[in-house]
């Protein structure tokens, strides 16, 4: 398209009360704005921009309605746009996928011109990109044509910058991540952590507010987990005020650490792989202006949850339920299917003095009093997306999560037969971030199974130890009587255990020679993973990993080689651990307690 303007929504100048959501970057291809004010209007984004020639111009967005998968209502995600003050029209209430939405036609002057974005509701309308074109033909809404198109309007480097080498290259920045990095800097490793967003901690993040689960120091090596007492929230408790989650603390860990570089907000979009199938480098691009850098390493992990850098690399993973024969686990499935544990968007209301409207929505769930949740805080057992792809259908569960969280608080104030209890109550918070809990899981030389735990199977490379019970999440029946298809609260089936040390073994793929993972993501089947997942439990993964990177420097050998080799070193570093003993004592809440499964003091 000749003679055509990209004005990306990542590079306004001022972003007003826009939110820049990176978190579905791989599938949107971008960081849009998102307007999320929580029925509120947020205040307008504005940037400038400069009209090569005098002519006339058609305006497209870069939008999608959020709700038309649910809602046939006029949606509420609407904004509009003005080019030097001038309306060239209202989006977001057209398609549900992501498309390029007509505007008006408009003359520009050769020089200087001014954009500004009003939102019109606060409820979550969003955008990408904006194109003004002089060409007669619509911009083609695949994703690979708007990549192209990017690249060339805005120039983008071929090549990406090189941003170094280093010992071991880390992705992502989560608990795992950041354990796993700081293990390894501690013992000597120069050390890169990417982390995609532009806070640490994953879920455990004021943007998600999920608490610290499990216990640490217990088990074969009661020394792991003081690494994570060091930056760990000294409150308890998930959906709480964004203070709990103590974000300036886990970051001042990771700059206190002179052996590691950090790299926030950039997403790693390649794996370069050799003929051994090792990772030399990674490529990650600037989720804000899409600039991107080479970091080269010998060693890797990852800590992504979703396995991402696995996926790149071509490493094998899985993801969703095993059949009962595939690993002989007695509680699997007769037939393998892909249901996962789901993805909570928490939510709190506040108290005023004077009564706080919300609106009276007709797009939302249709709720009556009996499906109601009649509760001021939703939290971990509102949990969306079980019947869904993770990956691929992400965007739309945090939206599924959001719409249901809206719909329940709309009843609650307008139509809920004691409204009057809700007058002066005022939604607080709703994350626009989902906390997953699963997704892809990487096969690794040995997968953790629900029988080696049940019966308590003690392998010789046992390590970082569970303290969870195997705790499995389904949709509510009541919900899902109510609503098939469409759940949006959970149920958790809790097996008690005692406390079990991983094996060394799913901590590293079985594919990519040079590669570790922790979190989320490691080699267990569905079930198993219903003991790991917990983040005091990958925190200590991510510390043995470290530890298991800097004797690859050391020995100059690959990950599986310290099984089969170097065992005993790394034993003899998890009896000592990394972390600092003089520290207050940050653990205090440890497993879960079935009696408050729907309690708001969990």
């Amino acid at each position: 398209m000749n003679s055509s303007i990209l004005l990306l929504a990542s590079l306004f100048a001022d972003y007003g009360g826009w939110r820049a959501d990176s978190q579905f970057f791989d599938l949107i291809g971008s960081t849009p704005l998102l307007a999320h004010g929580l029925g509120v209007a947020v205040d307008d984004a504005k940037t400038t921009f400069t009209a090569p020639t005098e002519g006339e111009y058609t305006l497209y967005v870069r939008t999608r309605n959020w709700t038309k998968y649910w809602s046939d209502a006029p949606t509420p995600g609407i904004f509009e746009i003005f080019v030097d003050g001038q309306s060239v029209g209202v989006f977001g209430n057209e398609k549900s996928e992501w498309h390029w939405q007509r505007g008006a036609k408009i003359t520009l002057t050769e020089g200087n011109h001014t954009v500004t974005v009003k939102d019109l509701t606060g409820f979550d309308g969003r955008f990408d990109a904006i194109l003004l074109t002089k060409s007669s033909r619509a911009p083609k809404d695949d994703l690979a044509t708007y990549l192209s198109l990017r690249k060339r309007l805005l120039g983008l480097p071929l090549s990406p910058k090189r941003a170094g080498s280093y010992d071991f290259v880390v992705v992502g920045g989560g608990v795992a991540g950041m354990c796993a990095a700081i293990a390894a800097a501690r013992t000597g490793s120069r050390v890169a952590l990417i982390q995609d967003r532009k806070v640490l901690g994953g879920n455990n993040s004021s943007e998600v507010r999920v608490g610290l689960g499990g216990r640490l120091n217990i088990g074969l090596y009661p020394s792991l987990g003081y690494l994570l007492n060091e930056f760990a929230p000294v409150t308890k408790g998930n959906a709480r005020t964004p203070d709990v989650y103590e974000d300036e603390k886990k970051l001042a860990a990771i700059l206190a650490e002179k052996r590691i570089t950090l790299f926030m907000g950039y997403r790693v979009s390649e794996a370069i792989v050799n003929e051994e199938n090792k990772i030399t480098a990674v490529v990650a691009t600037d989720v804000i202006n899409h600039s991107r850098i080479r970091i080269s390493g010998r060693l890797f992990a990852d800590c992504t949850g979703d396995a991402n850098l696995a996926v790149l690399a071509g490493a094998e993973t899985h993801m969703g339920r095993e059949s009962r024969s595939e690993y002989g686990e007695s509680s699997a499935p007769e037939r393998a299917d892909t249901m996962t544990m789901g993805a909570s968007l928490q939510w709190y209301c506040l108290e005023d003095s004077v009564v706080r409207p919300f609106p009276d929505i007709d797009w939302g769930l249709k709720l009556d009093e009996q499906s109601v949740q009649v509760v001021r805080r939703g939290q971990w057992y509102w949990e969306v997306g079980m019947r869904d792809d993770q990956i691929a259908d992400a965007e739309r569960i945090r939206d599924y999560g959001m719409y249901v969280a809206y719909s329940n608080w709309a009843y609650l104030k307008n139509r809920y037969s004691k409204r009057e209890d809700y007058a002066c109550s005022y939604l607080g918070w709703v994350s626009h971030v989902a906390g997953k809990r699963e997704s892809r899981r990487v096969i690794g030389e040995f997968v953790l199974r629900e029988q080696d735990l049940k019966n308590n199977v003690i392998y010789p490379d046992g390590s970082a130890s569970t303290s969870w019970y195997i705790d499995q999440h389904y949709p509510d029946p009541e919900n899902s009587r109510r609503f098939p298809g469409q759940e949006y609260l959970s149920c958790g089936h809790l097996d008690p255990m005692g406390f079990y040390p991983i094996p060394y073994r799913c901590f590293y793929s079985k594919d990519i020679v040079n590669m570790f993972m922790a979190g989320r993501d490691i080699s267990v089947s569905h079930i198993a993973l219903g003991t790991v997942r917990v983040m005091r439990t990958t925190a200590m993964m991510g510390e043995v990993v470290g530890m298991a990177a800097t004797i690859c420097r050391r020995r100059k050998c690959m990950p599986r080689d310290i099984y089969h080799t170097h065992l005993e070193e790394l034993k003899s570093m998890m009896r000592r651990g990394v972390g600092r003993t003089d520290m207050p004592y940050t653990q205090i809440y440890t497993l879960i307690d079935t009696t408050a499964a729907r309690s708001e003091d969990c």
